[in-house]
């Protein structure tokens, strides 16, 4: 195994070293989709990452902002891969913020956990209709 960390490493590999991403293609998919940006820009796969680059990841409704503090060719255990990145704290700020706001939005709409009576479909269609 080599010890020296490399100069630059395939912002593929690096996404998925440092476990954003399940698989090296599915970090491709999501470079390609424009997804990952980095400094700002949009980035192809083999876009050479250097220390102190920040990245900008989307997954689902989360959004990473992170800056480049190691570089792995690797995928090793989950307590070396957060060493490869620091999380802004606007970025960690933000993303509890819409985590609590989506665990809200789910308590709410589960509500009692029963099926609506014929009663409350008919209060749901007439809503409906008033809205058409």
């Amino acid at each position: 195994m080599h010890d020296h960390s490399p100069e630059h490493v395939r912002l593929d590999k690096w996404l998925w070293a440092a476990r954003f991403f399940k698989t090296r293609g599915l970090a491709a998919e999501a470079i390609d989709g424009g997804k990952i940006q980095v400094n700002g820009e949009r980035a192809k796969r083999a876009k050479p990452l250097h220390l102190s680059d920040e990245l900008r990841i989307r997954q689902g409704p989360y959004q990473h902002i992170v800056v480049v503090r190691g570089l792995s060719e690797h995928r090793g255990p989950a307590s070396v891969a957060t060493q490869l990145y620091e999380e802004t704290p606007q970025s960690l700020a933000a993303r509890q913020q819409l985590a609590a706001q989506i665990k809200s939005m789910n308590s709410a709409l589960r509500g009692s956990g029963e099926r609506p009576t014929k009663r409350d479909r008919r209060e749901i269609e007439r809503f409906r209709r008033r809205e058409d």
